[in-house]
């Protein structure tokens, strides 16, 4: 086991997915964020089933500092309940998870 986690949240649209995910990085928060447009979500909200286009984020980030991206990403995105699920990640390329740890810091 890693002190790496990988950290999945979806925005309504690609601006604001970009533009949150530049400051979380900008901040080292995390060490990297993907995003990945046409996410196609279905879920019920408030006794209504809704399907919505989304873009989801995979950040990069750190045990360390996951409760800070964490904190500072309920803040800045528009969603009442934002998705922040973070994974252990298991194993991985050293220099990889090297990178990460130190681009990430609390």
């Amino acid at each position: 086991m890693t002190e790496v986690m990988v950290v999945m949240c979806t925005f309504p649209d690609g601006e604001k997915a970009r533009q949150i995910g530049t400051h979380l990085v900008e901040r080292q928060y995390a060490a990297c964020v993907n995003l990945l447009p046409g996410v196609e979500s279905i879920y019920q909200w408030e006794g209504k089933l809704c399907t919505e286009a989304e873009v989801m984020a995979v950040f990069k980030t750190t045990r360390a500092a996951f409760a800070q991206l964490s904190a500072e990403l309920k803040v800045l995105h528009p969603y009442d309940q934002p998705e922040i699920v973070a994974l252990p990640v298991a194993d991985g390329d050293a220099g990889y998870l090297r990178w990460v740890t130190d681009q990430a810091r609390p």
